[in-house]
This record gives C-alpha cells, structure tokens and sequence, in this order.
C-alpha cells in the first residue's frame, strides 16, 4: 500500500510541475508579446510627438538655428526673420517664421 501511495504522489508532483512549466512558459510568451507591441507603440508615438515645421515656429528648449534650418528644411531661417538679430541667441519661445522647401 505504501507503494502506491508513493506512486500517486510522485504522479502528482510530475503532473503538477508540468502545469507549473506550462503556466511559465504562457506567462514568457505573454510578456514577450507585450514587449514587442510596447516597442512598436513607442515607434509610432514618437512619430506622431515630432512637432511639424508650421509657418510659424516656437523653438524649444535646446535648439539653435542650425537644427531648426535642418529639421524644417529652411536655409534661409535669419533672412526671413529680421526680429533675430544674432543667430546665435536664440531662446526658448522665440517665434520664428518657417518656409520650408519641401
């Protein structure tokens, strides 16, 4: 008798570690899943956060001419805006006029 209750209880630790590797390996599939939706969100959002070159421009924090003129196609930035007296102070704020060549 003793044998077979050894036996039930040793079939009942297998079935009940495979159950728990099952569950385990749902639970990485899952997460893995979730991982790569979560990158490819994060891909779109930070296109949809760039901010358009309207016609009228806010520079933000960080930004000089040169990355305006770059990112907004615009060589001629301190031509078509005479309010800018040096192009090398340029704040946070600052309103500029955009034409972009594109």
């Amino acid at each position: 008798m003793v044998s077979s209750s050894s036996s039930t209880k040793t079939k009942s630790m297998k079935n009940s570690r495979a159950r728990l590797v099952d569950a385990a390996s749902w639970y990485c599939t899952v997460a893995l899943l979730a991982l790569l939706l979560i990158g490819s969100v994060s891909d779109e959002a930070a296109d949809v956060n760039r901010r358009p070159c309207d016609e009228i421009y806010v520079v933000g924090e960080g930004e000089t001419l040169h990355t305006i003129s770059a990112k907004c196609d615009d060589p001629f930035i301190v031509e078509r805006n005479p309010h800018i007296n040096d192009p090398d102070d340029v704040f946070p704020g600052l309103v500029i006029h955009i034409i972009s060549s594109n």
